[in-house]
C-alpha cells in the first residue's frame, strides 16, 4: 500500500508541473492573439483593396499582363503552404497540410508538377520525413511574421512565375493557409494568388453583395504601369495577409490546446488524489486490523 502511494504521489507532482507548463502557455498564447487578431484587422482591408484594384484594371483595360494572363498550358503548380514553426497547437499544422494534400492531389490529376514553398519546420518536417523535395522554405518566423519576410517571399514567387515552367519556373501560384474566423474556428483554405483570377464583379471578399455600381476608369500613366506597380503590392499584401490569419490562427489553436491540456492535468490530479487517499485508506485499515488480530492473539494467550 505505502509503494502504491508513492507512485500516486509522484504522478500527482509530474502532472502538477505539466499543468504549470500549459497553464503558462495558455496565459502566453492568450495575450499574443490579441495583437494577432488586431494584425488581421488592420491587414485584411489593405489586401482586399489592392485585389480590387488589380481586378479592376485588369477588368476595365485591353492590358495584357504576365501576372494576370492564364498560361495555355500550365505545367508546373507552385503551392505555398503555411504550417507552423512549433507543435502544441492542436490540429493547426495537420489541418493545413490535409488541405494541401488535398490540392497537391487534384493539380496532380490535372497532369501539373507540383513545386513546394514550404513556411514553418511543421510543413518542412512533413516532406522530409516522405522523402519530398521542396522548392525553397522558410522558417522561424510563424507566430511573428513580418511585412520583410512576406515581401522575401512574394520576390521569390513572383519571379519563379516570370519565368514559366519551360525555364524551370511555374505557371500558376496557389496558396494554402489557415483562416481566422474566430477563436474557436479556423479553417484552412486555399487561394489562387497566380495569374490574378480577374472578378467582372466588385464583390472580390467574396460576401455576395455586389454593392456598388461600377465606375468609369481612367489609368495614368498607362493600365500597364499601373498593373506593373499594382500586382508586386497585390502579392506581398496577400501573403503577408496570410502570414497574419496563420499566426493568429495558430495562436488561436494553442491557447485552446493547452486549455484542454491544463483542464486534463486537473482531472488527473483529482484521480491520482483519489486513488492514493484510497491507498491510505486501506493501509490504515490494514494496520487497524493488524493491531486488532494483535490483541486478539495476546488475549487468547493469556
Amino acid at each position: 500500500m505505502a509503494g502504491q502511494m508513492r507512485v500516486y504521489r509522484q504522478r500527482i507532482r509530474s502532472v502538477q508541473s505539466t499543468k504549470k507548463i500549459t497553464r503558462a502557455m495558455e496565459l502566453i498564447a492568450a495575450s499574443r492573439v490579441v495583437k494577432a487578431r488586431q494584425a488581421v484587422g488592420k491587414s485584411t482591408p489593405y489586401a482586399l483593396a489592392l485585389t480590387r484594384a488589380c481586378s479592376a484594371v485588369a477588368t476595365h483595360s485591353n492590358t495584357v499582363h504576365v501576372l494576370t494572363t492564364e498560361r495555355d498550358h500550365p505545367a508546373n503548380a507552385g503551392v505555398v503552404i503555411f504550417s507552423s514553426d512549433r507543435g502544441l497547437a492542436g490540429a493547426y499544422s495537420a489541418n493545413a497540410m490535409k488541405k494541401s494534400a488535398e490540392l497537391v492531389e487534384r493539380l496532380g490529376g490535372e497532369g501539373k508538377e507540383i513545386a513546394p514553398y514550404l513556411i514553418g519546420r511543421k510543413a518542412i518536417a512533413y516532406y522530409k520525413f516522405r522523402r519530398r523535395e521542396a522548392e525553397h522554405t522558410w522558417e522561424g518566423f510563424t507566430d511573428s511574421p513580418t511585412f520583410e519576410v512576406a515581401r522575401e517571399i512574394g520576390e521569390r514567387i513572383v519571379a519563379d512565375f516570370r519565368k514559366g515552367a519551360d525555364n524551370g519556373g511555374i505557371d500558376e501560384v496557389h496558396l494554402v493557409y489557415t483562416r481566422f474566423v474566430n477563436m474557436v474556428t479556423q479553417e484552412p483554405v486555399v487561394l489562387r494568388l497566380l495569374p490574378l483570377e480577374v472578378s467582372e464583379s466588385n464583390d472580390v471578399d467574396g460576401d455576395g453583395q455586389d454593392d456598388a455600381i461600377a465606375p468609369l476608369y481612367e489609368f495614368e500613366p498607362s493600365a500597364e504601369q499601373v498593373l506593373d506597380a499594382l500586382l508586386p503590392r497585390y502579392v506581398t499584401a496577400r501573403i503577408f495577409n496570410a502570414m497574419l490569419q496563420s499566426a493568429a490562427s495558430e495562436l488561436a489553436a494553442r491557447q485552446r490546446a493547452m486549455k484542454s491540456a491544463t483542464d486534463n492535468a486537473e482531472e488527473l490530479i483529482k484521480t491520482y488524489s483519489r486513488l492514493a487517499n484510497q491507498a491510505r485508506q486501506a493501509e490504515i485499515t490494514q494496520e487497524i486490523s493488524e493491531i486488532v488480530g494483535g490483541a486478539t492473539a495476546l488475549e487468547d494467550a493469556s
